[in-house]
């Protein structure tokens, strides 16, 4: 990948200076903006540097350190150790607690030093606070009565709240209804239900 933090910017300025008017002029602008791109792709090539990229995630929390990094080497060889019988289950024990006190205590200290800052550094915290979040999946398209697809987000909501109203409604609706054919009935003048020896 381009490392543009050690990219040269001035000569990148002078290389795209070359590119003289006159040479764009008289052009259609499909024309310009492919000699000007090829330029630019030019300049970005002399100037900028490549790096390797070290990983998918790259960017450490901001509670690792050093200290840590090496502890949960040290972790990991253990654990290795200890699958291969050579350390024994106490000391590999001991090794992940002492580990998990330090992460838990490197953690706190973070939260403590950017809720202290927060009038000073708000940038920080809301940084630490978006990296918490969890990312929010949408919901797919859904399928109306009419079988049509509602892929707009209120088109969604009426759906989902159609759909809620009738299972609650349609559960409420019988039970009333048992309720109100009860109310109606006159049990004082009928006489009360006989169960006979054949029906239990």
């Amino acid at each position: 990948t381009l490392d543009f933090r050690r990219a040269d910017f001035g000569l990148f300025r002078d290389l795209l200076a070359r590119v003289q008017d006159e040479a764009l002029e008289g052009r259609w602008a499909q024309e310009n903006w492919l000699i000007f791109k090829d330029h630019l792709f030019q300049a970005q090539e002399r100037c900028t540097p490549t790096k390797r990229k070290s990983g998918r995630n790259t960017r450490r929390p901001a509670w690792m350190n050093k200290e840590l990094l090496d502890q949960l080497g040290h972790k990991k060889k253990a654990y290795r150790g200890w699958k291969q019988g050579q350390v024994a289950w106490e000391e590999y024990r001991e090794i992940v607690r002492a580990t998990r006190d330090q992460v838990r205590k490197a953690k706190a200290l973070i939260q403590l030093n950017l809720a202290r800052d927060i009038k000073g550094d708000k940038k920080n915290f809301y940084r630490y606070v978006s990296d918490k979040k969890r990312s929010r999946e949408n919901v797919g398209p859904l399928q109306k009565e009419t079988e049509d697809l509602a892929t707009r987000d209120m088109e969604k909501a009426e759906v989902l709240s159609d759909f809620f109203a009738s299972v609650f409604t349609g559960k409420s609706s019988s039970c009333t209804a048992q309720v109100t054919e009860g109310k109606g009935r006159d049990w004082e003048n009928e006489e009360p239900p006989t169960v006979g020896e054949d029906q239990v």
